[in-house]
């Protein structure tokens, strides 16, 4: 398929970039929605409960919460290296999508690391650091979002708390401090900042 450069509005992207976002975000939800379902092959509800109408409203619900929070995290590394003058798009790693469900489906644990936005330029180390900030911090305010919903609309209390959950732990889960995660950027760039986002995600995820 032919890789097929658009513009929408002020945003550069592509046709190899749109598939890639969408089938990353479908799966990462496909994943929450088997978690928050208790659905797995190793104990917890039988599987054939993802035919199930519950099971399609936590997938509709996954959708909504884990990729919103997957989009906008993605968007903001996005935003924030073209804003440096850098070419960058969003590429799915497909082998860490499939062991994103197979975990999933099997012991109902979530690896989330569904991809990356591939920068092309020449950046400092404080902007590669900001740049890799913007993502986990994106996490955290749709969190706090979340949060004050589950206040004002208890209709859907259940869903925000689950839209607050989900995001502050993706925020917290690519503050890792190793590998190709945003933390160990972030750390080489001022590992006071990165001290200061575990702690805020650790004190809000296990006190609410």
């Amino acid at each position: 398929m032919t890789n097929t450069t658009l513009k929408l509005g002020k945003i550069k992207t592509s046709t190899t970039e749109l598939i890639d976002i969408t089938k990353a975000w479908l799966a990462l939800s496909f994943a929450f929605a088997l978690v928050y379902s208790g659905i797995q092959l190793l104990g917890g509800n039988s599987f054939v409960g993802i035919f199930s109408f519950q099971f399609l409203i936590m997938l509709l619900t996954s959708l909504f919460t884990a990729g919103i929070g997957f989009l906008f995290h993605e968007l903001a590394h996005k935003f924030a290296a073209q804003k440096y003058g850098c070419v960058a798009e969003f590429r799915a790693f497909d082998q860490m999508l499939y062991v994103a469900v197979g975990l999933a489906a099997l012991i109902g644990f979530i690896f989330a690391a569904p991809g990356a936005v591939m920068i092309s330029g020449q950046i400092t180390r404080k902007e590669n650091g900001i740049i890799s900030a913007v993502g986990p911090l994106t996490n955290f305010i749709l969190a706090m979002i979340f949060l004050g919903l589950m206040s004002f609309y208890s209709p859907l209390a259940g869903a925000f708390q689950i839209g607050f959950y989900i995001n502050m732990w993706l925020g917290l889960f690519n503050l890792i401090p190793f590998g190709h995660f945003d933390g160990i950027k972030i750390f080489r760039w001022q590992p006071i900042v990165w001290g200061s986002m575990v702690a805020f995600g650790l004190l809000f995820l296990f006190v609410f």
